[in-house]
């Protein structure tokens, strides 16, 4: 049987990139719940410039477990954003699965937070280019059934505003978010004849092994001394990061009917942190 919620996505099929763990796998167990079927893609690997461990198999395996354990169908692949034509086969493996596509949450995305060409390059080609991918490899699918579409592009607070601190790390991530604003905006425009919605979200720290590791609690701790403050991640509500779920169950509500007119819009899930700023 299904989970408890409400089944607002029952018949629909959503392809999470990301899905391994974190903010990706919340979105395909919330999806799950809704009724959605789900094509979950994840690089399992990891890649040099990033300081922190990335997601394993096992952890991708755990995301299938926990959607079949809400009686949901899912079709899982290792795939790398940045790769084009594997991300194509990851996708192609849930069509010939499941018939169709509905939904499609661009979510893959690392934050090594260091300068230098190799950490520049890896993060414009997975926080970027990779949104970029999932949008172009998806979207034939969803113009040729002709039954409309919704897209969720995960950005960040660091698409909206800057980053604090000093340290040219945080560059390329912050570019990167910004630039998923862009992509949101035009292929809302651009897909808004064929009913499909474009939209992207932003939230600010979510407790998640991308934020919850040596490495970036070091970087934070930099940014607090330079401030010369006590640690705060910036948020007006009194929360210093905010959950996977509280995530997910924002994109559920864009995906689903009840923002069947919402599109084109930079949704911040951020505790108030833009405001503040």
């Amino acid at each position: 049987m299904r989970g408890r919620d409400s089944n607002s996505l029952r018949g629909r099929v959503a392809f999470v990139t990301g899905a391994a763990r974190g903010q990706g796998r919340a979105h395909a167990v919330k999806l799950a719940a809704e009724g959605a079927d789900v094509i979950a893609v994840d690089l399992c690997d990891q890649i040099a410039s990033v300081p922190y461990p990335l997601a394993s198999s096992e952890d991708l395996a755990a995301t299938v477990k926990l959607v079949e354990d809400l009686g949901g169908r899912i079709v899982a692949r290792q795939a790398d954003v940045r790769d084009r034509n594997a991300l194509q086969q990851a996708l192609q493996a849930g069509l010939d699965e499941f018939g169709r596509l509905d939904i499609v949450i661009a979510n893959a995305g690392i934050a090594p937070l260091q300068a230098g060409a190799e950490g520049w390059r890896d993060v414009i080609d997975v926080n970027l280019t990779g949104v970029h991918h999932t949008v172009e490899v998806a979207v034939p699918t969803l113009v040729e059934q002709g039954d409309g579409g919704s897209i969720v592009l995960i950005s960040s607070v660091a698409g909206l505003v800057g980053m604090g601190g000093s340290d040219p790390g945080a560059l390329a991530y912050t570019a990167a978010k910004h630039g998923i604003v862009g992509l949101m905006r035009q292929y809302a425009n651009l897909l808004a004849a064929h009913s499909i919605r474009v939209n992207s979200v932003h939230p600010t720290g979510v407790k998640t092994p991308m934020i919850d590791n040596d490495f970036t609690r070091q970087f934070l701790q930099q940014v607090v001394a330079e401030a010369e403050r006590p640690m705060d991640m910036g948020n007006a509500l009194p929360v210093q990061a905010v959950e996977p779920e509280d995530i997910a169950n924002a994109v559920a509500w864009l995906v689903s009917d009840a923002g069947r007119y919402v599109t084109g819009v930079a949704l911040p899930v951020d505790a108030g942190s833009v405001n503040k700023r």
